[in-house]
């Protein structure tokens, strides 16, 4: 792991795609400032495809999706893909089909109950009203509590991490690199297996495991570092600031290197 800060300015030349992580990576102490706000602009009027990856609800899915300068948001750490459409409009996705969401839904929400009545003090994330394919539970400050309750949830057939808000629990197997890898190959035609360094995946926790261990151009916002003893693969980079300044960072370090001059093609340098 290095600082940004020495990349290479041509580091990240191929990057057609930045996947980011939200809480804490595009917000810091839960603000969106607006040079954040402003990066994610920039990104996309260079024509980088934006799609925050996130643990967050689908309610606020929604709200990014419809009005955020982003192309769509994977939520729930998978769940779902809701994408931009014509005008006001939202194309959803989800990881499980029309017909098994119902039985899903059924089956967390038994598992819900049990963690409830089972693990003192655990509680529903303020949250949990606007989820559509995921349980969260309030992150308890006791190592031992959080621990209780993912254990609980993996003895339920749950797949769960947490991160620096929720300790969430879904089922189906998935996580953000799964539903990033259908996505990317479903409405954009790319198979990151061959093109890996179109993407560039910026974040700050647990959850973003998958996505530092998968990709080549990873950036985690200063933060991260709190996290490392559990993220197997750390992030390729780090930033300076934490939280959207780093962000901002990383999108700098995107758009610096599209700006470059292309490199002569191979006939080109051999006929001069």
């Amino acid at each position: 792991m290095r600082p940004l800060a020495e990349a290479d300015t041509s580091e990240f030349r191929n990057v057609r795609f930045v996947l980011t992580d939200m809480d804490e990576t595009l917000t810091f102490r839960g603000r969106l400032g607006a040079r954040t706000y402003d990066a994610l602009e920039r990104l996309q009027s260079a024509g980088v495809k934006v799609i925050p990856v996130t643990a967050a609800p689908a309610g606020w899915c929604d709200q990014m999706a419809r009005m955020w300068p982003v192309d769509g948001v994977i939520g729930e750490n998978g769940g779902f893909f809701f994408e931009r459409a014509e005008g006001h409009g939202l194309v959803r996705t989800f990881w499980h089909g029309a017909d098994d969401r119902a039985a899903v839904s059924g089956h967390l929400a038994e598992i819900a109950r049990d963690v409830l009545a089972s693990i003192p003090g655990a509680t529903f994330a303020e949250d949990q009203p606007f989820r559509l394919t995921s349980i969260a539970f309030a992150r308890p400050e006791d190592p031992d509590a959080r621990a209780a309750i993912s254990s609980a949830m993996r003895a339920a057939g749950a797949d769960v991490t947490d991160n620096n808000l929720w300790v969430l629990g879904w089922l189906g197997g998935y996580d953000k690199l799964a539903m990033a890898r259908r996505v990317l190959a479903t409405s954009y035609g790319v198979d990151i297996e061959v093109e890996r360094d179109a993407v560039l995946y910026v974040g700050d926790s647990i959850n973003d495991a998958p996505m530092f261990d998968f990709f080549r151009h990873t950036v985690g916002v200063s933060t991260v570092t709190r996290d490392l003893p559990q993220i197997p693969t750390p992030p390729t980079w780090i930033s300076g600031g934490p939280g959207g300044d780093g962000f901002v960072e990383a999108a700098d370090a995107v758009l610096m290197a599209r700006s470059l001059p292309s490199p002569p093609s191979r006939k080109t340098a051999a006929n001069g």
